[in-house]
């Protein structure tokens, strides 16, 4: 065995409690950043199997830890071909643009077909790429999510203390995000306040989707959590409409549910969107033309966590998005 495998290997079971400067991490970043000669997938059967356990007990690879937890973690042995492929990286990493960077923050405008972190087949997502550009970073973690496929302002912390502060402020509703959406249709009221639980379940297929809930009792397959967007309406061409629209609570797939369900899904969403509209925009032979979904992070205001100055953060339309906008004023009338 060489060095690089003793380095990545545990022969015997360990016990960590975790300390103020650990708590509140996603348990698989934890054991990614303690381990990082380990394959992801290897720690994830970790997880799977219950090997990994928490104050004794099974754990998911999204429970955030908590100060004082003992985390039990097994014995690790690799071979020389796990370690080899754990080491390998980009041989090109994503220049991102930074909008704004000090010491304890960095929010950067996301492109639009990049995965914020790694995971389901995906190595280097943002986190991932930011880490290895910068070693010197002690600490760096998302203070929120995009999906993949939308682009703009993605927000990470690069102190424990200041991760804390801004997920207390979004936990107490005292940030606020907008974003910029095609739809398809007609929208007609120039304010809409949507009002609808979410509930997240699995496909036959085994894919992660989220559906709207009315009247239904919690069951422990449907846990319906309550969800808040606010639409205004921006334009309206023949067909699509544009909106901002501003997240009260942040659900997975928030937005695109909540306007799928009203008979409005997003231009190019691939989950919940009218899929011979998406097809006929994929066409680059079209005169409209549209490669992703139509999802954009615009604004973002927040309360800086330790200067405690007041912070508004712009993210200009991405240039596919705008595009877009300019094929529609170019084809139709702008009411």
């Amino acid at each position: 065995m060489n060095s690089q495998q003793k380095k990545s290997s545990i022969h015997t079971v360990q016990k960590i409690q975790i300390t103020d400067e650990e708590y509140d991490q996603r348990l698989d970043n934890f054991l990614f950043r303690r381990f990082k000669n380990v394959p992801k997938s290897h720690i994830y059967q970790l997880l799977r199997s219950g090997q990994v356990r928490v104050d004794g007990k099974r754990i998911r690879a999204d429970y955030r830890l908590q100060f004082g937890n003992i985390l039990r973690i097994p014995p690790i042995r690799l071979s020389e071909k796990d370690c080899t492929q754990a080491t390998l990286i980009p041989a090109k990493f994503f220049t991102f643009h930074v909008l704004f960077e000090d010491e304890a923050l960095l929010v950067i405008d996301k492109p639009g077909g990049i995965a914020v972190h790694g995971g389901s087949g995906i190595n280097f997502g943002v986190i991932e790429q930011l880490r290895a550009q910068n070693p010197s970073w002690k600490f760096l973690e998302l203070v929120h999510r995009l999906d993949r496929e939308t682009s703009g302002l993605l927000m990470l912390a690069k102190k424990r203390n200041a991760l804390v502060e801004l997920h207390r402020q979004i936990r107490d509703g005292l940030t606020r995000k907008h974003y910029l959406t095609m739809v398809c249709g007609n929208w007609l009221n120039s304010v809409q306040h949507v009002k609808l639980a979410l509930n997240k379940y699995t496909t036959a297929y085994g894919e992660r989707r989220v559906a709207v809930v009315k009247d239904v009792i919690k069951t422990e397959t449907i846990k319906p959590m309550p969800a808040y967007t606010i639409f205004r309406l921006q334009k309206t061409w023949n067909n699509f409409s544009l909106l901002d629209a501003e997240l009260k609570t942040g659900r997975t797939h928030q937005i695109r549910v909540h306007l799928a369900y009203h008979g409005f899904p997003i231009a190019g969403d691939d989950k919940y969107g009218n899929f011979e509209i998406n097809k006929r925009l994929a066409r680059s032979d079209r005169t409209l033309h549209l490669s992703r979904m139509f999802l954009h992070a615009h604004t973002l205001q927040f309360t800086h966590p330790i200067s405690k100055q007041s912070m508004e953060l712009y993210a200009p339309l991405a240039n596919d998005l705008q595009s877009f906008i300019n094929q529609l004023d170019t084809k139709f009338s702008v009411f």
